[in-house]
């Protein structure tokens, strides 16, 4: 099960930032159809019989590698990601797809993030906040307006759809996971005011046949990257 704090301590981490402005849509969809957009080694985590898959736009600030003395600029990014498992049990997130404005994050693919830029932005309206993006002419995009509420006392499944510790991807052959430290997300309450994507029919989703949970936060700072490293291969939890 998902927890609300970090699940270990990243003492010496590769990366450093902050997530700002974040809100997280969900939907969910019956198991077999995301399984078999995992690879081999990974195993979709469910939540009451379902899988979940959720799109999250959010602005990252304070990216600075340790020892150097300036950070990137604030650039807007977008994930949309599901929750599997790997062979040792711990759970962790997978990322069906990854946009971002800054070049700087497409290091990852080394590693096979499924990062792709793109033009990526974050505008207000009084309450409002409206986030869009799109990859390159004619590529997948969105358009996601939402309103943020008040703070939530959270759920066990709020924490399930926020709280992840770990972010699987493939390269090279091997399965790969990076282990992240960060403060819980303080979350809010929110309503879609407007929606509009391709996204998820692009990584071979078909619609959602229920309306999406939302959640919106103001985000999380001294968020830590560890190194990555293989993912065990070993069966059973640690």
């Amino acid at each position: 099960m998902a927890s609300y704090g970090a699940e270990q301590r990243v003492r010496l981490p590769a990366l450093r930032a902050e997530w700002l402005t974040q809100t997280f849509v969900h939907w969910s969809y019956p198991s077999e159809q995301v399984q078999r957009l995992l690879p081999d080694g990974l195993t979709v985590d469910t939540l009451d019989g379902r899988a979940w898959v959720s799109l999250t736009p959010f602005v990252m600030a304070g990216v600075r590698i340790p020892g150097s003395p300036v950070a990137v600029p604030p650039f807007a990014e977008t994930n949309l990601r599901t929750y599997a498992r790997g062979r040792d049990g711990r759970d962790g997130l997978w990322f069906l797809s990854l946009e971002v404005a800054s070049p700087v994050m497409l290091a990852a693919r080394a590693i096979g993030a499924p990062y792709h830029l793109g033009h990526l932005g974050l505008s207000r309206d009084g309450d409002a906040l409206t986030y869009a993006g799109a990859r390159g002419r004619g590529g997948p995009s969105y358009r996601l307006t939402v309103r943020p509420g008040e703070p939530l006392r959270q759920t066990r499944r709020d924490v399930w759809l926020t709280s992840r510790w770990r972010a699987f991807t493939r390269g090279c052959g091997v399965l790969w996971e990076t282990p992240v430290e960060h403060e819980p997300w303080p979350l809010r309450a929110a309503r879609v005011e407007g929606l509009d994507e391709t996204l998820t029919r692009a990584v071979g989703l078909p619609p959602s046949a229920g309306e999406p949970l939302v959640h919106f936060s103001d985000g999380v700072h001294g968020v830590r990257f560890a190194p990555s490293r293989p993912v065990p291969r070993r069966q059973g939890r640690r």
